[in-house]
């Protein structure tokens, strides 16, 4: 398999170099490194948004969710992603015409502009910060434990981070946000090919669906049922969960700017629909995996399995693009997240333009840093991790809807958000009650935050006609 690695890590990495090239300007401002020129077609912004969703914690963390909660990880995660494609036509509509008045450098910056207050945007910045270092970390963590198993006696664990850590800061600082665009593409292609290539053969070693099925029916009937054999699928969760993934474009930066930098509203309803059908694509055959590891290694760790499914038990060329496939999700997704926080604290900047890209290039190192370390004590319970992110940043959702639906937005939003994400992080590091009236916490924070922030933009739409009329 040595020889096929090394063959398709050249083509990978080739690739990357010639993107980072084309992507490359001397002379380039803050707003071509950081935004891409704001010129992002149909193909490239649909292939860019769906490889920064769509990531190691899909291609590793899926088919080990099914294999150990069952088919209600389709409903999690299938179903949710299709509701965001039709509150993406929305919300792009709404965001780019906000944006095209207030100016936008970012959502942080964005925000502050809308709300007139800096705090709001500061508001903006924490939220990312807090929860998207944790998801990057996740990213490397999947990899890294799954090199680790597929080489044991190569290099350390904490090896395969660290080059990738290098490999995303070299091409980040060299090729800005077009070549992430670019490197997203590649990615995705490779997922995509990889993934069905995976689960069509998983699939055959398992007899086929209905023998699959069967299999796993005698083994652990809960797995083809909610609320799952550990009774994770409850609705509670399940509405929570879609709660979350639905405003991931309105609470995650990296989605927003994408939005953003498309070339116009058309590009943007077009790319909502692919990354609709890249969803139903890239989901099933994880199925497929999930249910083969449910019958040939229902008790093995994480790590075993995924080693197993994903390298040992496929043809060498096809575990040697499974390795590259896996790299390249991981490295697409770090650089999409690591660069969005370093673009929202560029929007919160004042001064010149080359002091501003000084202070983001360094800002982005520091982060990389930090997500090496983090990286090293995240657990294996990838997609549960990656939930808490995206249930997190959704705590300050009500602030983005705010700026993007008023001119003059109300600061109580501020205030809402503010404490539903101080709840939050606070209830996972166990300081108040996770989760109350018998729900889990994000579905009692939305329970409450839901019917406040309506209330408050409703009073709040009347009181400026009102006002207006006067």
């Amino acid at each position: 398999m040595t020889g096929w690695l090394i063959f398709f890590f050249a083509l990978f990495l080739a690739s990357l170099g010639y993107a980072s090239y084309k992507s490359y300007s001397k002379n380039r401002s803050s707003d071509d490194f950081m935004l891409a020129g704001s010129n992002i077609g149909t193909i490239l912004g649909f292939l860019t948004f769906s490889a920064a969703l769509f990531s190691a914690f899909t291609f590793m963390g899926m088919p080990d969710f099914f294999r150990i909660h069952g088919v209600g990880a389709w409903i999690f995660l299938g179903l949710s992603d299709a509701l965001m494609v039709f509150f993406l036509i929305w919300f792009g509509y709404k965001l780019r015409k906000r944006a095209s008045e207030v100016g936008y450098k970012g959502v942080a910056g964005f925000i502050q502009s809308c709300f007139r207050n800096k705090w709001a945007g500061y508001l903006i910045f924490l939220s990312s910060f807090l929860f998207l270092i944790p998801y990057v970390a996740i990213q490397i963590r999947g990899i890294s434990i799954f090199l680790n198993a597929a080489f044991p006696d190569l290099i350390p664990y904490w090896g395969w981070s660290a080059i990738l850590v290098v490999i995303m800061l070299i091409y980040s600082e060299i090729g800005g946000l077009k070549a992430i665009m670019y490197s997203d593409a590649i990615q995705g292609v490779i997922l995509l090919v990889v993934i069905w290539i995976i689960g069509v053969t998983c699939l055959n070693m398992a007899g086929g669906l209905d023998s699959a099925l069967e299999k796993v029916a005698e083994s652990n009937a809960g797995l083809l049922s909610l609320p799952g054999p550990k009774g994770l699928f409850s609705s509670p969760f399940l509405i929570a969960s879609a709660i979350a993934i639905v405003m991931i474009p309105v609470s995650q930066p990296q989605f927003t700017t994408r939005l953003v930098v498309m070339k116009n509203l058309k590009s943007v309803h077009k790319m909502a629909y692919a990354v609709g059908i890249f969803a139903i694509l890239v989901i099933l055959p994880t199925a497929f995996i999930g249910l083969y590891g449910a019958v040939q290694y229902p008790e093995s760790s994480t790590a075993d399995f995924l080693s197993a499914a994903l390298l040992f038990d496929q043809a060498n060329p096809v575990a040697a693009l499974a390795v590259v496939g896996l790299f390249a999700a991981c490295l697409s997704t770090t650089n999409a997240q690591i660069f969005a926080l370093g673009t929202e604290l560029r929007s919160l900047l004042s001064g010149s333009d080359k002091r501003n890209m000084r202070i983001t290039q360094l800002a982005i190192l520091v982060f990389s840093l930090i997500v090496l370390v983090f990286s090293t004590y995240m657990s294996d319970e990838l997609v549960l991790l990656a939930r808490v992110s995206f249930a997190g940043t959704s705590m300050i959702a009500p602030v983005v809807l705010g700026a993007v639906l008023f001119k003059n937005p109300p600061k109580s939003l501020l205030i809402v958000s503010a404490i539903a994400l101080a709840y939050f992080v606070l209830s996972l590091l166990e300081l108040v009650p996770a989760g109350f009236a018998g729900l889990p916490t994000d579905a009692a924070m939305y329970c409450i935050l839901i019917p406040v922030t309506a209330i408050l933009m409703i009073a709040h739409h009347f009181t400026q006609k009102t006002t207006h009329d006067a």
